[in-house]
């Protein structure tokens, strides 16, 4: 398993400049998931893609 210091983290879009963000990061074979607000030593959520897929998809209502 990958370390998650070493994932390429993208921050939201919608957060600009604020440090309470949701960051994604790609694994293999999923997506991690942290909160910024914990810094880079906080939890991650680790989803496989089709727990990810079913997660968005439920934010989204569907």
């Amino acid at each position: 398993m990958d370390s998650s210091r070493d994932l390429p983290w993208k921050r939201s879009s919608f957060c600009a400049n604020a440090n309470n963000c949701v960051e994604l990061a790609p694994t293999s074979p999923g997506v991690a998931v942290r909160d910024t607000k914990r810094g880079p030593g906080g939890p991650v959520l680790r989803f496989s893609s089709a727990e990810f897929a079913a997660l968005l998809s439920s934010l989204r209502g569907g």
